[in-house]
């Protein structure tokens, strides 16, 4: 995105990967800015893989540009083509005023094949892949930052959590809160996702580990009451990642040399700051090192059963309440 932010336009793009929002924010940005508004009637095309072969698109990219620098040929949902042998000819003298965008979604196309050293050796080869749970609250805020609004780490994990890893649909939620917020006053908080996402402040995953850190027995046996009559609204394969991580991590505080202060918890940790560090004070407080040891060894089988591992029939409401009881008692 920096090169092409500074004009530098590849002659070819392979886009690929699980996570479709990063290869949509490249081939839109190149549809937006390679051409002038005049030129592009002309000289930009967009063509839908199930509706082509690849000798087409290959024939069109070796046509030169009418009255424009070049041409732009965005292949859309281009892993519908198989054939990729004329591609591959085509990358070993591409056209230089021609800029190919091939967006191959839902996989990628095996490195060991031809094309990908052909396109990396004469443009970019971009592998998007899916982000990981945790790594969803910072896109949240950083997505947010770009647009001058501020959230703070409870609401990011409460939408980060109800919405999951599809980004297109992360961004456009974000996007209608955006819009819901006065002028004066660009913060998203738990009240607001909770009235324009539809998330309970009360009631979810967060609130659920809050709990659980703190050892609060009633409202965590709320929560997971909650869940249970409501599986939207959070489930054991939401809180099963988020409680590992926890202990997990209390395990590695146990095991550090230093761990008395916050300061040495979040070095120990690698936090960016020590906020996060007191909720593990407090764990080193509730629950002792071979306790969390325990539960950790119970959160796996736990989440082998939930994929059904030796479990027949119970339910995942009855495992999460078989976990809970586990770990508070």
């Amino acid at each position: 995105m920096s090169d092409l932010k500074a004009g530098k336009f590849a002659p070819v793009y392979i886009l690929m990967g699980e996570e479709s929002y990063y290869i949509d924010k490249i081939a839109d940005y190149i549809a937006d800015n390679a051409l002038r508004p005049e030129e592009r009637d002309f000289n930009q095309t967009v063509i839908y893989g199930a509706d082509t072969t690849t000798m087409k698109i290959v024939d069109q990219a070796h046509q030169f540009p009418m009255m424009a620098e070049r041409q732009v040929i965005i292949v859309k949902e281009a892993q519908a083509l198989r054939q990729l042998e004329p591609l591959e000819k085509y990358l070993k003298n591409p056209v230089k005023s021609t800029i190919l965008v091939w967006c191959y979604k839902n996989g990628k196309i095996d490195a060991r094949k031809k094309v990908i050293a052909l396109a990396q050796a004469t443009g970019v080869v971009f592998e998007s892949k899916k982000l990981r749970d945790y790594q969803l609250p910072a896109f949240i805020a950083d997505y947010l930052k770009k647009k001058n609004v501020s959230i703070d780490q409870k609401s990011a994990q409460m939408i980060a959590e109800h919405i999951g890893a599809d980004l297109n649909r992360m961004t456009s939620e974000l996007d209608k809160v955006i819009i819901s917020l006065p002028n004066d006053d660009k913060r998203v908080t738990p009240d607001i996702v909770e009235r324009e996402i539809g998330v309970s402040k009360d009631f979810n995953s967060f609130e659920l580990r809050d709990a659980i850190v703190q050892k609060n027995v009633f409202k965590a046996n709320q929560i997971i009451k909650y869940f249970d009559t409501n599986p939207k609204a959070g489930s054991i394969y939401s809180f099963l990642p988020m409680i590992f991580n926890f202990f997990q991590n209390l395990m590695i505080v146990y095991y550090s040399p230093q761990n008395r202060t916050e300061s040495d918890i979040a070095k120990a940790l690698d936090m960016r700051s020590p906020w996060g560090a007191r909720d593990y004070v407090t764990g080193k407080r509730n629950y002792s090192a071979r306790k969390t040891m325990d539960i950790i060894s119970k959160i796996r089988e736990i989440d082998a059963k939930s994929k059904g591992i030796e479990n027949p029939d119970t339910s995942a409401g009855d495992l999460m309440k078989e976990l809970l009881f586990f770990i508070l008692h």
